[in-house]
């Protein structure tokens, strides 16, 4: 397929191996200056986590960062002020896959959908994500799973809203949960050579295998690559190795590669999260394309 955004630079016929820090960071510059498909959005600031009640006034001030470089924002919880986000994001012209955050907290899950439901009622979701990795995380049953998403479907139905309902994994779960890839409307792979220890030289290859076995299994529905990124700071993951060269290099060849198949791409992340240190280790607050502050890491 041709190129979707008409990138002004032909990343085609880039040779990364011969390219310097300096010049990858020109690449950055004019990659997110054409707009990104999508970028995970992070309302937290310092001393906040996801447990942190948000107002619409932070989002806003947030997310303004981030709007022009990118299309659409994906959150991850519809709750503690985050069901906010999709209507901050609509306000300034983006687009929203809306994440209605699943665990094993099943009274919480209820108010998540309820929320979920609402924004895409109201016409704030251009997509409605069912959980995210709870099947990686074996925190509800495949059956519980499918009848979330199963009950958004006929909900919308319902109410005569025409927004796809899909659930966020890693690729392989849904090798491992064919029924939930069978329950979406669209699905929505996690891709990370980095957390299974490639190194970066392999890294996109190997995505790019995580992506196909994702279509394997789809059936011919929408696949859409809803996280993958590169870290620039931690502790190396057998092979994989947390660097700026790297996490440059890694954004480039991800985003040369969905342009040219069309494949639709939320980089994982807009901003550093430094509260994920605790449930990730060091290397989990620095996949931001800014920083926590919201300056740009890679381009000046």
């Amino acid at each position: 397929m041709s190129n979707p955004y008409n990138r002004k630079l032909a990343l085609s016929g880039l040779d990364m191996s011969r390219i310097d820090e300096p010049s990858m960071g020109s690449i950055i510059e004019e990659v997110v200056t054409d707009k990104l498909h999508g970028l995970a959005f992070s309302p937290y600031v310092d001393g906040q986590d996801n447990m942190t009640e948000v107002s619409a006034d932070q989002i806003r001030e947030r997310m303004a960062m981030l709007a022009p470089h990118t299309r659409w924002i994906r959150t991850f919880s519809c709750t503690r002020g985050n069901e906010l986000s999709p209507g901050v994001a609509q306000e300034l012209g983006l687009k929203t896959m809306v994440g209605v955050w699943i665990d094993d907290d099943l009274e919480h899950n209820e108010e998540e959908l309820a929320n979920g439901l609402e924004i895409a009622k109201r016409g704030e979701a251009g997509i409605l994500a069912i959980g995210n990795e709870v099947m990686l995380r074996e925190e509800i049953s495949e059956d519980q799973l499918i009848a979330y998403i199963e009950r958004a479907k006929a909900e919308l139905k319902e109410a005569g809203v025409d927004v796809p309902v899909g659930y966020v994994d890693a690729y392989f779960l849904f090798e491992n949960h064919p029924r939930v890839a069978d329950a979406c409307d669209v699905v929505l792979v996690n891709c990370y050579p980095f957390w299974e220890g490639y190194p970066i030289e392999h890294a996109n290859i190997y995505m790019r295998e995580m992506y196909r076995r994702a279509q394997n299994v789809a059936k011919g529905k929408k696949v859409i690559i809803a996280e993958t990124g590169w870290p620039n700071i931690g502790t190396a993951d057998r092979g994989a190795v947390p660097s700026r060269a790297n996490a440059m290099k890694y954004f480039i060849d991800a985003v040369r590669w969905t342009d040219e198949e069309g494949i639709e791409l939320f980089y994982f992340a807009g901003f550093d999260e430094a509260w994920k240190i605790a449930k990730e280790g060091d290397v989990g607050a620095y996949w931001g394309l800014w920083d926590k502050d919201g300056n740009p890491k890679y381009f000046a």
